[in-house]
């Protein structure tokens, strides 16, 4: 086999995803159109490398951006803001061709380190491993309300029964407004800057019917919302939020549960919750649905740097910033906050 790497262009973006639409271990986060909203919106420089062969095409792919801000310095890293990325590579031969062509290119960008935030053991580098977060999944399938209440934990359980005692009912986003808005104000609860609400228009102008926007309504009432990807056999609710107001009618349970259900219903296989850090309150609140637990292998290259930066929010700086983002005026962290996330890829 007669392998050479090279750049991503537009011309090869519908073999790209054709590509990406069949490895098995693909993710959303590997298709083009995230690839255009994160350049558009963030400004980041995309420097996508596939392996191709001349007589069968693709045989790999790697999803990469040069990150450059005051706080990471000068990065790669595969991808921003997704949970998922890494290599794709049909054989070894493919794999060790992007693995040596990222390298290189680490080394004469210069970069301080390079990060890939791989799903799956069989598409690390290997680098140095990065024991930082973990992702829940649970397979679905057509089933009955009483057998999809079975798989989930007793606490669980109870809620959402109290969940379907409520007037609730779900719909999909008219618009983004809502969405937005409760998502703003969850934001700054947290503490963390929110993404500017043009990223989630270029999400869903790019993914087409590949994601969608969703409204869990209590009566009349914007409970929950949430951004869903739907890709490859796959549910994931990626970003979602709910109405402080509402929660003690447990709009999250329902929220979950009717997606798992609409799911199995609907020729997916499996739904993803999403990653967490070992010891938060959604990494509780994800294992009590009776997921499996998978930890991430991300991995990162040291290159002109000597040891990683804590971005941690457990970190004495980081703690400080976060504890005095809560006590913005909403107006005035939604004014800020789009300028500032692209500093936290």
């Amino acid at each position: 086999m007669s392998l050479s790497v090279g750049f991503l262009t537009a011309s090869d973006e519908s073999a790209w995803d054709a590509y990406v639409a069949r490895h098995p271990l693909a993710s959303p986060f590997h298709l083009a159109a995230w690839k255009h909203a994160i350049e558009q919106t963030f400004g980041y420089r995309p420097l996508y490398l596939f392996a191709s062969d001349s007589s069968r095409g693709m045989a790999g792919v790697l999803p990469l951006f040069l990150v450059d801000t005051v706080l990471t310095g000068r990065v790669l890293i595969s991808t921003p803001f997704a949970v998922y990325g890494g290599i794709l590579a049909e054989s070894p031969e493919a794999h060790a061709a992007l693995v040596a062509e990222l390298r290189r290119l680490a080394e004469s960008l210069r970069v301080q380190y390079v990060e890939l935030r791989n799903a799956f053991p069989e598409q690390c580098a290997g680098f140095s491993p990065v024991d930082r977060y973990v992702t829940f999944t649970q397979p679905v399938s057509p089933m009955s309300d009483d057998e999809l209440l079975a798989t989930v934990h007793k606490k669980t359980r109870n809620m959402v029964r109290k969940a379907l005692k409520s007037p609730y009912s779900w719909r999909p986003a008219p618009s983004l407004d809502h969405f937005y808005r409760l998502l703003a104000n969850n934001y700054r609860r947290l503490g963390t800057p929110v993404f500017p609400r043009s990223f989630f228009e270029r999400l869903l102008a790019g993914f087409g019917p590949l994601a969608d926007v969703r409204e869990i309504l209590l009566e009349d009432r914007v409970a929950a919302v949430a951004f869903n990807f739907l890709f490859a056999g796959s549910m994931h609710t990626y970003y979602a939020a709910s109405d402080p107001g509402c929660l003690a009618q447990a709009p999250n349970n329902y929220m979950y549960f009717e997606f798992l259900r609409w799911a199995g219903h609907n020729r997916f296989h499996v739904f993803d919750f999403g990653r967490s850090k070992k010891g938060t309150g959604t990494f509780e609140f994800k294992r009590h649905w009776g997921t499996t637990l998978r930890e991430l292998p991300y991995e990162i290259l040291l290159v002109t740097r000597k040891r990683l930066p804590n971005f941690s929010p457990q970190n004495p700086k980081f703690e400080l910033a976060i504890r005095a983002w809560r006590r913005l005026p909403l107006p005035v962290a939604n004014a800020l906050g789009p300028r500032l996330v692209r500093l936290f890829p």
